[in-house]
């Protein structure tokens, strides 16, 4: 599987990085940081290309370059509302665009709360698109004892949502 990884806004970037920490071998991951790619030196022994935020002319950036699915954790309001209404101004929004054009998974893991009646009003436009609108929210049920374990399900739901085999989580049973 070829899956982008966007991550804009500061907060929740952790969830962004441990969610590709947690990747499978198998995923070829292309990287986009909104902010500082300092960021990426947490990374441990992952196979991620990194891309800047200003290349808008990147290879992922193209229907063409074929990415399974695209995945923007955490995903700001500001970044939220341009691919709601169509900006493509930098290679996070264009590669969204991207994958609102081939039809392909677009997931998005809104940071903030509570939502505002405009962002709720973008995340629906959004998913009567067929954007999966996935917040980090944690439930009960999986057995979490520690912050882990709850970055672990999060991360897992999102997995599950994108068709990424995982072992991340206990499930229902």
């Amino acid at each position: 599987m070829k899956l982008v990884v966007a991550i804009s806004g500061a907060s929740g970037v952790d969830l962004g990085l441990k969610f590709i920490k947690y990747l499978p071998s198998s995923i070829d991951a292309h990287l986009i940081v909104s902010n500082s790619a300092k960021i990426v030196e947490k990374l441990e022994n992952k196979k991620v290309t990194l891309y800047s935020n200003k290349d808008i002319a990147a290879s992922i950036s193209s229907g063409s370059f074929r990415v399974d699915a695209t995945a923007i954790i955490p995903c700001s309001m500001n970044t939220l509302a341009k691919i709601a209404c169509g900006i493509s101004d930098n290679l996070i929004t264009r590669t969204a665009a991207v994958a609102l054009k081939e039809q392909k998974k677009l997931l998005i893991a809104p940071r903030e709360m509570p939502f505002s009646a405009i962002a709720l009003e973008n995340m629906q436009k959004l998913a009567a698109l067929g954007v999966i609108i996935a917040p980090p929210v944690i439930a009960y049920y999986s057995d979490i004892e520690t912050i882990e374990d709850m970055e672990k399900f999060i991360i897992g739901k999102w997995y599950d949502s994108l068709g990424i085999e995982h072992n991340l989580y206990k499930r229902w049973s």
